[in-house]
């Protein structure tokens, strides 16, 4: 088995146009997914979604990645110590 580390995704969407795109790649990594939360900001037009996860280094980092490369889509994941 290969071991896991909780991590925690923080997403700032300010494009409409990728949440169709951003949806697909949350639910194909869904057995990762310890919890998400998505908060609207309608002052700005821009949601901020947070995506707590236990999953293998190497998963975090392509869910990451992926995420990274939607357009309008900025994120940042931080890591537990061990």
């Amino acid at each position: 088995m290969q071991d896991t580390r909780i991590a925690l995704l923080g997403i700032i969407l300010t494009s409409h146009n990728s949440v169709e795109k951003l949806n697909h790649l949350l639910s194909q990594y869904s057995s990762y997914i310890i919890g998400r939360m998505g908060v609207p900001y309608r002052e700005k037009n821009i949601s901020i979604i947070s995506v707590a996860l236990d999953a293998p280094n190497d998963i975090i980092s392509s869910l990451s990645g992926k995420i990274g490369m939607l357009p309008g889509v900025s994120s940042k994941t931080i890591y537990t110590k061990s």
